[in-house]
């Protein structure tokens, strides 16, 4: 099975805004600043011990992970960063803000003054980020996260790409490892800059070498199939593509799954030895981290026991379940296959389950699902028998020349109708009808 995405995960086009990790995407809020770090007050730390005869009132700790969204905070807070040199503490002092003017005066009855309130904390927020961002020994954290709101229009900015770029390329001048990679996106897909592989190239590299994992997946992707002009090099892109896996977590298991395929299909490539019992383990890690593809892989192998897995109807169903709901196409057409058949004391029989599931992959466009529809109705099976309707879905699978729908409308124009299937189909008879995935 080939990478979904042909040669590798892209990011999202211009349109998409271009600014997004790989799938599922990071949030611009996340990940990238640090924690909100609020200094306690001295008063409320260090409390003089009481005269003799005097009782000492006992002042209850904040939480610092945790702080109060008070008016009377956020002036306490405020007053302790006065001559604090620390750009870090006045970063973190403008996201609490930003949280602040969410809950703040959550249940006070004037809401009206409730909400001027909240925007003053917005506008003080964001006048701090620009100053750690634009002016004196500027602040790299500060820089990214400015550039994040001019991308997505954040804190009441007007969206612009040409601003965000300009600002992801100051913090990756300041060796920011996620803004070298935002400027390698924007460059690769001309936003708010003019497109420039040989650039975007240049800082997918230099991101991987400041350790971010997401652009050493793309540089591997990139050395791999020269698809940014920088030729290919097997050997370099195995090397990021492993220290990529190394890193993998839920939002970049991208690395995991594909050097799956390249052991996968080792004897092809011949990039690596064969070894299928440690496909199978990068194909689990990258599936137990939520990958779709992965999960539908595992569903897969566990189907016609492959990659060392013994064939296990109960584990296929569960793997392409968990790929399914995530939206992925194929695993929610092998679930239609499976409906189909049913599988004893597993899952029981269900056409009606099983046009659904091959309906909703046909609406993704996946010319097999298509196909699979379109002989569901032709025959009957859990939809109204209806000539005309399985005719428009084989022409929609034969438009992306899928060979059974092209065979089938040429037959039908002939006049060779089939009538409805009088005898419930076996596994394999489904999987020759292309209900499966083959």
């Amino acid at each position: 099975m080939g990478h979904p995405n042909g040669n590798g995960y892209y990011p999202p086009p211009p349109s998409q805004m271009g600014y997004g990790r790989p799938p599922p995407p990071q949030q611009y809020m996340s990940g990238s600043a640090p924690s909100i770090r609020a200094p306690l007050p001295r008063n409320d730390t260090m409390v003089p011990g009481p005269s003799p005869g005097m009782s000492r009132p006992v002042t209850k700790a904040i939480d610092v992970n945790q702080p109060p969204y008070t008016k009377e905070y956020i002036d306490q807070y405020r007053n302790r960063l006065k001559g604090d040199p620390d750009p870090e503490t006045h970063f973190a002092f403008a996201k609490y803000l930003i949280e602040a003017a969410k809950k703040v005066g959550a249940g006070a009855k004037d809401q009206r003054a409730v909400r001027k309130y909240r925007d003053q904390l917005i506008a003080e927020s964001l006048k701090v980020i620009k100053r750690l961002a634009t002016t004196g020994e500027t602040y790299p954290e500060a820089q990214f996260f400015l550039a994040n709101c001019y991308g997505t229009g954040m804190l009441g900015l007007e969206t612009d790409h040409e601003k965000a770029y300009h600002m992801y390329l100051q913090a990756a001048r300041n060796n920011h490892p996620q803004a070298c990679y935002r400027v390698a996106v924007c460059n690769e897909l001309g936003a708010g800059t003019k497109r420039d592989y040989s650039r975007a190239l240049a800082f997918y590299r230099k991101a991987s070498t400041l350790g971010d994992t997401a652009a050493m997946y793309k540089l591997a992707m990139s050395l791999l199939t020269g698809n940014l002009g920088g030729g290919k090099n097997p050997k370099d892109a195995l090397t990021w593509l492993r220290r990529a896996a190394e890193q993998a977590d839920e939002d970049n298991p991208h690395a995991l799954h594909e050097l799956g395929l390249i052991y996968e299909k080792a004897k092809e490539n011949g990039l690596v030895i064969p070894d299928d019992a440690y496909a199978k383990e990068l194909f689990t890690r990258a599936a137990q981290l939520g990958h779709p593809p992965s999960q539908f892989k595992l569903g897969h192998c566990y189907e016609f026991g492959t990659l060392t897995c013994a064939v296990d109807p109960k584990r296929s169903i569960a793997w392409y379940s968990k790929a399914a709901q995530k939206g992925d196409a194929e695993a929610e057409l092998a679930l239609s296959g499976w409906y189909l058949t049913g599988s004893e004391g597993v899952l029981e029989q269900n056409d009606t389950e099983a046009y659904l599931w091959a309906q909703k992959a046909a609406r993704k466009g996946l010319d097999k699902a298509e196909y699979a529809v379109g002989y569901y109705t032709e025959m009957g099976i859990g939809a109204k028998q209806d000539m005309e309707t399985a005719r428009r879905w084989y022409m929609r699978a034969a438009g992306q020349r899928h060979p059974r729908a092209m065979q089938r409308l040429t037959e039908m124009k002939n006049g060779q109708m089939q009538g409805r299937r009088q005898q419930r189909p076996t596994r394999q008879q489904a999987n020759d009808e292309g209900c499966t995935i083959m």
